[in-house]
């Protein structure tokens, strides 16, 4: 997603996971690559990176925990918020003037694992949903004044993206002929009842829509996997049940409305939603 104008300040340090012993086992020979968007990169999930600061790059993302869990060869994560699918072979500006040069240059020929999370800022789409929605609410709480205002527009758009998936998709083969691919899709937002709206706020029945939307982004990522037949598309959406914005106790893997420079961007994961996603791509490796 994108987050330029969230991008405002130098952010506070954390701690790395443990790695697993378990999965350690299964370490790759070669280098990891980390491909892909804010929700790789782990914007405001502390500690941030400067390589550039603008690209919102936690040493706490999910491919940070993996690589710990893993002990590649090499580990490079070039993810950076605000990417799409035109980022993996252009360069991409990045606020306090910095650059992240193409994302598909880090391949190597010996590369052995990439992981590859994009697709939600193609198309406007999911920025389109966090700009757009909570400002409908107050006029009909109750209804799904979203849904209405989009219509079919959003799952337009993302029928459009998966040939762009696909794309880039070739072009990883192309450069790391021998590597395991992972797709890692978008982790639930929003409940599958109830609302919570001083957490997120949509109008009740845009919860529902939301999902669907959710759905399609990740139906449309599962069917590019397919399409190309040497990846492995890993679901995070149905992992993160019962850890949507809404879910207390500590239990969220997604941070709601309120921006934390020290913890994690809006609508965007949670030191413990990388956690979960990084288990969530363990668990497809094994």
């Amino acid at each position: 997603m994108r987050i330029t104008r969230l991008l405002t300040a130098i952010f506070a340090a954390a701690i790395l996971l443990p790695a697993s012993a378990t999965a350690a086992s299964a370490a790759p020979l070669g280098g990891y690559v980390a491909l892909g968007d804010s929700y790789t990169s782990g914007p405001f999930i502390p500690v941030q990176q400067f390589d550039p600061l603008g690209c919102g790059r936690s040493t706490a993302n999910y491919p940070s925990v993996v690589a710990a869990a893993l002990h590649p060869a090499r580990f490079t994560d070039v993810s950076c918020a605000g990417a799409d699918t035109t980022n993996m072979t252009r360069p991409q500006s990045v606020p306090f003037n910095g650059t992240n040069p193409p994302q598909l240059g880090a391949l190597r020929a010996d590369t052995a694992l990439v992981t590859l999370g994009i697709g939600g800022n193609d198309g406007g789409v999911f920025g389109s949903l966090i700009s757009t929605c909570p400002g409908l609410r107050p006029g009909d709480p109750a209804g799904n004044p979203c849904e209405k205002h989009f219509g079919g527009s959003l799952t337009s758009a993302i029928e459009n993206i998966g040939p762009r998936v696909e794309a880039v998709l070739t072009a990883i083969h192309e450069r790391s002929p021998a590597a395991r691919v992972l797709v890692v899709g978008y982790p639930r937002i929003a409940p599958e009842s109830g609302y919570c709206p001083d957490v997120l706020p949509f109008a009740d029945g845009d919860y529902a829509w939301l999902n669907s939307v959710e759905e399609a982004l990740n139906g449309m990522l599962a069917e590019a996997v397919d399409a190309d037949g040497n990846a492995v598309f890993v679901d995070t959406f149905g992992a993160s049940r019962g850890h949507d914005a809404c879910a207390r106790g500590g239990a969220a893997w997604i941070n709601g409305k309120d921006q934390n420079i020290f913890v994690a961007a809006a609508y965007h994961p949670l030191k413990t939603g990388m956690a979960g996603m990084a288990a969530a791509v363990l668990t497809a490796l094994r």
